[in-house]
């Protein structure tokens, strides 16, 4: 549907939730409330994951927990995220609507400054008789959209915020002069949403418990408030989002020690893909603003050395397995309270993230690797349980998939589709293609926010493609076309070779401008 007229339905659709705080027949519904019983949902959040994980194949990283999860339900191998940066992917998913329809496709963004009365996922279970409670990072940190929640909750008595949080003393000391020159300068705090701009370290491996990173500490808080919400003999729908493994890459030690860095893979392309403007692979300014990483390279030039590569997959893994543990903490607590049952558990990672691909690190771009996302759904509901479906999904099913599965009615102007027809069999397939876009120039050094430009992408079974357009950031409205990109993933899976330019692929390329069209308001 185009975006011209998903705002007319969405007009429609606001409409309609509004007159339903004043005629309650109108509210969604459960089908019938004699015969179901409404079940919990524990929601997993995971700050840059991508899909790292035994259960989506890779046998390096070491994540038992997440794969015992993943043999009770459903891994969704080919999910998508509709933006590759933390806000406008976490908006879409908890609105179920797309970017260029929320208008959020930055970092500082709120979308209740455009749709203020925008029922989000956890507000609709609220609205609906459930009790809900998120911890950590459900939205992005600097709109915890208190609206949603009957509790939001944090870890009291950390030194900072805790996307940054460390515990060796020196890194803790330049962390805490940072935060003094800022308040110098008239800023109210430290600034530890999006990019992190410190002289600490990229990782630290401290010899410390669980609990003394805010992750470990908030899994704790999470297991103790199960029990609470067990015993309130309501449904409830609780958020425990993770931190880990977004930078800065901390993890207790132990979980350094499961994994040798010489065993660690290097990303097999760390170059530019060959016929790609250089500006759609992007930088990486997140990463090179750590003590240790100021001479990472552009993507353009020669791949940082293998040490410092490996370096930092090591602490990225250490970071996923140390998150692994805390999913199974959580995991075991719920079988202890026999909550299992009734209860559906939704794991998924906000973006994906380069670790050398493309000779670039972490996300920012519309490739296949920061847009291909892991989504696990387990628990009640889920038929086809410990198999793999390859259907091409995206984050705005998220919520009409719960809406689904808990037995309500599907709010109509939802811009995503169930997932439960691949809950009961894999093999179903509920679309053709997914949509990810990207905006180019609100982040990282200087050269890439001199010109913004907006890279729309569509996947389909065998094939992605891009368009890449001037953006008037004034009129927030696309320009002149400057660039495509076309990928075969029948012979190219990695994304390396674009075929865009070919004059062989003429046709083949109209004919992905018109499903690209499908997703976005393309008119010339």
């Amino acid at each position: 549907m185009k975006t011209g007229k998903l705002r007319v339905f969405l007009l429609v659709g606001l409409l309609a939730l509004s007159s339903c705080r004043e005629d309650k027949s109108k509210e969604p519904r459960l089908r019938d409330t004699a015969e179901i019983q409404r079940p919990n949902i524990l929601f997993i959040p995971i700050d840059d994951l991508r899909p790292e994980l035994g259960c989506y194949g890779n046998n390096v990283v070491k994540t038992p927990n997440i794969d015992k999860l993943a043999s009770h339900g459903v891994v969704f191998n080919r999910a998508y995220c509709q933006q590759a940066v933390c806000t406008p992917s976490r908006t879409s998913l908890l609105t179920g609507l797309r970017p260029d329809s929320t208008r959020v496709w930055d970092l500082g963004t709120n979308f209740r400054d455009h749709m203020p009365d925008l029922v989000t996922l956890p507000q609709f279970f609220k609205n609906n008789g459930y009790y809900t409670v998120g911890f950590g990072k459900t939205f992005h940190n600097i709109f915890p959209d208190t609206i949603s929640w009957n509790e939001k909750l944090h870890v009291d008595g950390f030194p900072f915020d805790p996307d940054a949080v460390y515990t060796d003393p020196d890194n803790l000391i330049i962390q805490k002069e940072k935060e003094l020159r800022l308040l110098k300068n008239g800023k109210a705090g430290f600034d530890h949403y999006g990019f992190i701009y410190t002289k600490a370290k990229a990782f630290e491996t401290a010899d410390v418990d669980d609990d003394d990173y805010y992750d470990g500490a908030q899994t704790t808080m999470a297991i103790k408030k199960l029990g609470e919400l067990k015993d309130r003999k309501q449904p409830f729908f609780l958020s425990i989002g993770f931190y880990k493994p977004h930078l800065p890459l901390n993890a207790p030690e132990k979980y350094w020690d499961l994994y040798n860095s010489e065993d660690i893979p290097l990303a097999p392309n760390p170059y530019v893909p060959k016929g790609s403007p250089l500006f759609a692979v992007h930088g990486d300014a997140e990463l090179r603003a750590y003590t240790g990483s100021h001479d990472l390279p552009k993507p353009q030039d020669e791949p940082w050395e293998e040490r410092r590569q490996r370096e930092i997959k090591h602490a990225y893994y250490a970071c996923v397995s140390y998150i692994d543990t805390q999913v199974g903490r959580l995991l075991e607590e719920l079988d202890r309270l026999g909550l299992r049952e009734n209860t559906i558990v939704v794991l998924w990672g906000d973006h994906g993230w380069k670790l050398g691909e493309h000779n670039s690190w972490a996300k920012m771009s519309n490739y296949e690797i920061d847009t291909r996302v892991p989504l696990i759904i387990s628990g009640k509901g889920v038929k086809e349980k410990g198999k793999t479906s390859n259907s091409l999904t995206e984050f705005v099913d998220v919520y009409p998939t719960l809406c689904d599965l808990a037995g309500f009615e599907v709010p109509e102007y939802l811009q995503g589709k169930s997932l439960n027809p691949l809950l009961k069999d894999v093999n179903t397939e509920i679309k053709d293609a997914a949509y990810s876009q990207f905006l180019l120039g609100r982040f990282g050094p200087a050269e890439y926010r001199k010109q913004e430009r907006m890279g729309y992408t569509v996947r389909t079974d065998r094939y992605r493609y891009m368009e890449w357009y001037h953006w008037d950031k004034n009129t927030k409205s696309k320009g002149e076309l400057i660039a495509k990109e076309l990928f075969d993933h029948e012979n190219d899976p990695r994304e390396n070779i674009n075929i865009a330019k070919d004059p062989a692929n003429k046709a083949l390329i109209a004919q992905m401008h018109r499903e690209l069209s499908k997703g976005f308001d393309l008119k010339d």
